[in-house]
């Protein structure tokens, strides 16, 4: 056996109990409790490995503009925001999946003149909170708001004022209901002679995948890595031009999930998805973690990311392999692959194993989405 498919028999059993754990009806309705939902909340997680230069985990700020600090309201590090002009005011955001429905508070504890917290995307207008001067020291800044009946993502948002100097953030907090953690599957759970073709990373890019991609109308889904994709990102729409196809997370730095904390995950998470959705306009649904790892954390981190499916596979043609985990191409299996010189090779093997099994290749988000 493979060690792909070594990786998929060991998370089966975590994924048939993930999601019969959500399918088992609670004796009685209790209230979500309040957490803290913030990535990198208080700015300790260190740079992510392969992330871009000057990117503050969790957080998208002007690289030039941002940067971490030593002078904190506590732990190690904060973050510290220099407007780079008279037209910038040093924006940091992030993006969090909410509940339809309920109330938030979101709070973050700043230092420097003219500093502004807030929200945007809530279902309702929420004045920001700010204050003119610190005046040196510390000072809490909190909002709050109740998210529209279909709000589910907001959009956080920090910064100090058109030229008016430097600004400090520390301790950053959402607190409110976390959305439910996010499905667990190998497959696509459907009744229709369809099958999904899926390719990881991107290190390596044949221009022939393409081709073969092009000539046989083949959707695929492409869980990209941020740097390669960034290094090329001309070769990633072409290969996802096909109709029903797309680029979905698959982390940052390609780390085993499971070896982290639960805030880690959620930075490595939701900065792939931002990268995803700034480089090719589209908003990723699906994780796809890497070795097929993953454990709860996982799963609530890419639900607070705003991905409800985390995906592993049912087979596995990746550098010549045609095997399959149930004995066979069936209806709903997702295959995986990588983006190396076997590709096309790799892609020819599975279509022709799909066409014989009487299977034709579908798009993933059009089945999860």
């Amino acid at each position: 056996m493979s060690t792909t498919l070594r990786r998929i028999a060991a998370c089966a059993a975590g994924t048939a109990l993930a999601v019969l754990g959500a399918t088992v009806p609670a004796a009685h309705a209790v209230a979500a409790p309040a957490v803290n939902l913030a990535t990198n909340p208080g700015f300790e997680i260190p740079a992510l490995s392969l992330a871009d230069q000057g990117s503050i985990p969790g957080w998208q700020c002007a690289a030039s503009e941002a940067a971490l600090d030593t002078a904190v309201h506590s732990g190690g590090s904060a973050l510290t925001v220099t407007p780079a002009d008279d037209h910038s005011n040093g924006e940091c955001v992030q993006t969090l999946a909410v509940r339809p429905g309920a109330s938030y508070t979101y709070s973050a504890w700043v230092r420097g003149d003219y500093v502004f917290l807030g929200a945007t995307g809530t279902g309702s207008d929420v004045a920001p909170s700010w204050v003119r001067s610190t005046r040196g020291g510390w000072q809490r800044l909190t909002t709050g708001f109740t998210t529209g009946a279909t709000t589910t993502s907001v959009r956080l948002y920090l910064h100090g004022w058109y030229g008016q100097g430097a600004i400090s953030a520390d301790d950053v907090e959402l607190a409110g209901p976390a959305p439910d953690p996010a499905w667990a599957t190998w497959n696509v759970p459907t009744t229709d002679k369809v099958v999904f073709f899926t390719v990881d990373d991107g290190w390596q890019r044949p221009a022939d995948a393409v081709r073969f991609t092009e000539t046989n109308r083949l959707p695929v889904t492409a869980f990209a890595l941020p740097m390669p994709a960034g290094a090329d990102p001309e070769y990633f729409r072409r290969i996802t031009a096909v109709p029903g196809s797309s680029i979905e997370a698959h982390t940052v730095s390609h780390r085993d999930l499971t070896t982290l904390s639960a805030a880690e995950q959620q930075a490595e998470i939701c900065d792939a998805r931002d990268a995803v959705t700034r480089r090719f306009g589209t908003v990723p649904t699906v994780l796809r973690p890497p070795y097929f790892a993953f454990n709860a954390d996982t799963l609530q981190a890419a639900a607070n990311c705003g991905l409800p499916t985390v995906l592993t596979a049912t087979a596995d043609y990746s550098w010549g392999q045609s095997t399959s985990y149930r004995g066979g191409l069936q209806a709903g299996d997702v295959v995986i692959f990588h983006f190396a010189d076997s590709l096309a090779g790799d892609l020819q093997r599975a279509l022709t194993d799909a066409t014989a099994a009487g299977l034709t290749v579908a798009g993933l988000r059009d089945y999860t989405s």
